[in-house]
């Protein structure tokens, strides 16, 4: 016969009764005696954990990923590409961008697309975005972007003015806002959506040679969005659309799916190159460098609990493996100390001890001399040292430094390299120029829009600005819409 587990304390001590508190006779004061109760209540208090600052808002799935053929081999020792048909585990996190927790996820916004790969080399973890670009190219403005975007201090509400003062002093966001204002900047589900590692990576293959790199997940559901209309009524109705998209197509057996291709550059190329191959506000020319496909990344798994695997998923771009290394990309460099920081504020300096965290596909797991810290939940460490070097304990390998870079002049703030097209406004407009003109419209009309309310004129006039510089039919329809919604309004 089936028997009802019984409830227990946190200490393991049998609950007798989980629907009365313990009183002084039936009328009286509750005891503080109640143990169950009051653990019960301290519990309670304390089950949220501090907020992603960015990337509140966000679903995850497991899944794998299938190399598709020796291509990658050529260019990277990465074992993850090694041989046709090798799959490796993944974890993949989507999320809007600066929403909190709750959120709806039908906002206008870049999207989150963060992929874990749980590699025998350790973990590989991929941490991009739903576009090939960025607002910003370098890490020290990125604080400044967020707070733009957040509430503001007084009216505690997202202003029109603070987003667009921002920008109107930061022509590098033109190409990123022509993306997230135009019709990808609302996709239709995480499925219906590509992703993009955004910043340029260095590999290395086993000859020591070095390229640059940039990877895209290319969505083999096809490219789907909604109008700021319609992401109006269904987010009302339903904030929590996309997370229940991903886990109803996985449910039945729909698995997403995604073509990871890379564009690769030999290193030499990056002095040549016309733009700053390390630029992330800036994308590589495809027919210059074409889309070479490398694998399938595929979700066919839903997580039992998303407090336990997506909330405490912890992501950091510097989880990188033998075969891929960083690049001077300045934004990327910032990322690479601020998110594994992030997560020790968020999660504790244990967290990479976390199921969902720790790296499955190494044998033995992680090895290292890290001990103690809040929350440590395993044996810590055992007998074993806590230091090194050491005649018996884990030590450094010895292997050669694959991603060195040469370096030249002298230190302190200043300038990138110049490379021939510095341009902020190029691609941007090139960009606006491949649209189709029903998409052109609704771009147009969702910046006017969103630019319509701020209140000094002349932000207004240099955000317009920009945008007549990226295309001037674009500037001159965006300055005549803008002026037809402010007349309406007064």
């Amino acid at each position: 016969m089936f028997r009802t587990p019984q409830l227990t304390t946190e200490g393991g001590a049998v609950v007798s009764d989980d629907e009365r508190s313990q009183t002084a006779g039936p009328g009286g004061p509750v005891l503080l005696q109640h143990h169950a109760l009051i653990e019960k209540l301290a519990r309670f208090n304390r089950e949220r954990i501090p907020e992603r600052v960015v990337h509140a808002q966000g679903s995850g799935a497991y899944g794998y990923f299938e190399a598709l053929g020796e291509d990658a081999s050529r260019f990277t020792k990465m074992r993850v590409f090694e041989r046709r048909g090798k799959r490796t585990p993944v974890f993949a996190r989507f999320s809007t961008l600066a929403g909190s927790r709750g959120s709806s996820e039908l906002a206008r916004d870049p999207r989150g697309f963060a992929v874990r790969f749980y590699s025998e080399e350790g973990n590989w973890d991929l941490v991009g975005s739903s576009t090939p670009v960025f607002f910003l190219r370098d890490g020290i403005k990125f604080p400044d972007l967020i707070h733009s975007q957040k509430p503001d201090p007084f009216t505690n509400r997202p202003e029109p003015d603070n987003l667009w003062g921002f920008f109107a002093r930061t022509p590098e966001a033109t190409h990123q806002l022509t993306f997230v204002f135009g019709d990808r900047g609302i996709p239709a589900s995480y499925r219906h959506m590509d992703g993009f590692g955004v910043h340029t990576y260095q590999w290395v293959n086993p000859g020591g040679e070095r390229f640059w790199v940039k990877f895209h997940f290319k969505t083999e559901q096809g490219i789907q969005f909604f109008t700021s209309e319609v992401a109006a009524t269904i987010g009302g109705r339903a904030p929590a659309h996309h997370q229940k998209d991903l886990y109803d197509a996985i449910e039945a057996g729909d698995f997403p799916t995604w073509t990871l291709h890379v564009q690769v550059m030999p290193e030499a190329e990056a002095k040549t190159c016309p733009i700053n191959p390390f630029d992330p506000t800036k994308v590589w020319s495809h027919r210059d460098y074409p889309l070479v496909p490398v694998g399938k990344l595929v979700l066919d798994w839903a997580p039992d609990n998303y407090f336990a695997e997506v909330e405490q998923a912890a992501f950091n771009p510097a989880n990188l493996i033998p075969g891929v290394g960083p690049s001077p990309d300045r934004l990327l460099q910032a990322r690479l100390f601020a998110y594994g920081d992030a997560q020790r504020y968020r999660l504790g300096v244990n967290h990479t001890r976390l199921p969902v965290n720790e790296p499955k596909g190494v044998l033995g797991g992680a090895r290292n001399h890290g001990r103690d810290g809040s929350m440590r939940f395993d044996d810590n460490g055992g007998r074993s040292k806590n230091f090194g070097p050491q005649s018996d304990g884990p030590s450094a390998s010895g292997g050669a430094f694959d991603h060195a870079l040469a370096l030249n002049g002298v230190t302190g703030p200043q300038c990138p390299p110049a490379h021939a097209l510095e341009d902020d406004f190029v691609q941007a407009g090139a960009l606006y120029r491949a649209m189709a003109e029903d998409a052109r419209w609704r771009l147009i009309t969702n910046l006017a829009r969103s630019l319509a309310p701020v209140t000094r004129s002349e932000v207004i006039e240099q955000c317009v600005g920009h945008f007549r510089a990226a295309d001037s039919e674009l500037g001159s329809r965006l300055e005549d819409a803008i002026r037809a919604l402010v007349g309406g309004l007064r």
